[in-house]
């Protein structure tokens, strides 16, 4: 599949925003720890992602009821869904200048009632973009930083309805941080995830 940017400008994935706020206190902090044992930016890209995708639980799989969306409250917290430690991940990314998009599949729920939007990352090494997905391991999923062949959580299934996004985001998609923001509580947010993308959609648009 080709990865698409949704904006041609590279410095859009660079960008702090409101989301992925690195320069908060708290994101600059982790990523300058995280840096100080990487020899390179591959090597502190890998850490990120470990230290993304072990440290800071899924909130189903430890049953947190909290909802967070901003980056640098997914780290103080220590919690988040895939979208939360997706931002959680591209803000320590970019806080060490390296280009990282948000991007997403569509997944059929386990039980096969319907489908949700999943949320992972990309980032740029060697001229190309590279998905990664830090959602954390579990029983039958064991997702690792890779830049020679995906190793994602999931390969959607196009006989289940599921999909691969193409586009790969400089800001979240407004309907997966609607969906964040308005949600009180896990539970709640568990039944108005979205189940689609409208993908024709752009940043600035």
């Amino acid at each position: 599949m080709e990865l698409i940017q949704n904006t041609a400008d590279l410095s859009a994935y660079l960008a702090a925003d409101e989301v992925i706020d690195h320069h908060h206190p708290v994101v600059r902090e982790t990523a300058a720890r995280l840096a100080a044992g990487a020899a390179d930016s591959y090597a502190y890209a890998r850490a990120a992602f470990d230290f993304v995708r072990d440290t800071i639980p899924h909130s189903q799989d430890s049953g947190d009821l909290r909802v967070t969306w901003r980056a640098s409250d997914v780290l103080t917290l220590g919690t988040g869904i895939c979208y939360a430690k997706a931002h959680a991940l591209a803000a320590l990314l970019r806080a060490e200048d390296i280009p990282t998009a948000l991007c997403y599949q569509r997944l059929a729920h386990d039980d096969g009632n319907g489908h949700a939007v999943h949320g992972l990352v990309a980032v740029r090494f060697h001229g190309a973009w590279h998905r990664q997905d830090p959602r954390g391991n579990k029983p039958g999923v064991d997702a690792r930083f890779s830049l020679d062949g995906e190793r994602l959580a999931w390969i959607p299934d196009p006989a289940a309805g599921e999909v691969d996004y193409p586009v790969l985001y400089a800001a979240p998609h407004p309907v997966v941080l609607d969906a964040l923001k308005a949600a009180p509580d896990r539970p709640y947010l568990w039944k108005t995830l979205p189940d689609a993308l409208d993908h024709e959609w752009s940043a600035g648009t």
